[in-house]
């Protein structure tokens, strides 16, 4: 492992809307390991010039109009697999895996689900059950894992900004929260609890009825990791100012530091 790994997930909400913005934060912040999460571009369309000149390498996953995911590293990226069988051929394009520096990095991006009981929640459902498999069958928690990216779940009361009012709804549904807990179980760390414990921290917010202005939030993109990378972490945190800028995401970045 290097002396410092510096890790990002954001859902920038469509590539080509964001991409000013997404480059100027690249250029300011200079992650290491940047995942994005709803990039909206086909492979073929996604901007391959603009991260290279910076010093990125790509691992692409993409679709036109919905979902898409990549993994952008400083470092260079092996053993790509994409979706949940290593080739790709779901038709949502929602899970890409790398090797960066000696650790696996996996990109996930959860339907969102919908309505309650509707085809969409299920889906759902059974998206969080296969990435739990996903897990057992083909890693361990003894190795040096990272798990990110929009979960679209807040696993707490301190993650939303109203657990009374939201209980029972997407994003915060018992069912949901219940198997993302499953999920956990195998074998992760929620890094950004390992050093903030207290409620009101949130990474998406609506853009609606002054939501952001009134951190009325939810706390739905997340880094995971196993417990042998878990201890080397030096912070994680939201980048909240992100979300105030203009033509912004409705996420905010999420941004781990490690040290070796």
């Amino acid at each position: 492992m290097p002396a410092t790994l510096s890790v990002a997930t954001w859902n920038v909400n469509s590539l080509r809307a964001r991409l000013p913005g997404v480059l100027r934060w690249v250029r300011e912040r200079k992650p290491d390991v940047l995942c994005l999460q709803e990039t909206k571009v086909p492979d073929e369309d996604f901007p391959l010039d603009d991260f290279t000149i910076l010093g990125y390498h790509e691992a692409l996953h993409g679709q036109k109009t919905y979902n898409g995911v990549a993994i952008l590293s400083r470092r260079p990226l092996s053993g790509v697999a994409r979706g949940f069988d290593g080739t790709g051929g779901e038709e949502q394009k929602r899970l890409i895996a790398a090797t960066v520096a000696d650790i696996r990095v996996v990109n996930a991006y959860v339907p969102n689900g919908g309505e309650v009981g509707s085809d969409k929640f299920a889906y759902k459902l059974e998206f969080l059950d296969k990435l739990r498999r996903y897990f057992a069958e083909r890693h361990s928690p003894d190795e040096p894992l990272v798990f990110m990216g929009d979960f679209n779940v807040a696993p707490e009361p301190r993650d939303v900004f109203d657990p009374v009012a939201l209980d029972g709804q997407t994003c915060y549904h018992p069912a949901e929260r219940a198997a993302l807990a499953a999920l956990a179980a195998w074998g992760f760390e929620d890094l950004f609890r390992r050093h903030e414990f207290g409620a009101g921290h949130y990474s998406w917010w609506d853009y609606r009825q002054g939501a952001f202005q009134r951190n009325l939030g939810m706390r739905i993109d997340h880094i995971w990791t196993t417990r042998v990378l878990a201890g080397r972490s030096r912070s994680c945190r939201i980048d909240k100012d992100e979300r105030a800028k203009d033509k912004a995401s409705d996420h905010a970045p999420v941004v781990a530091v490690f040290e070796g």
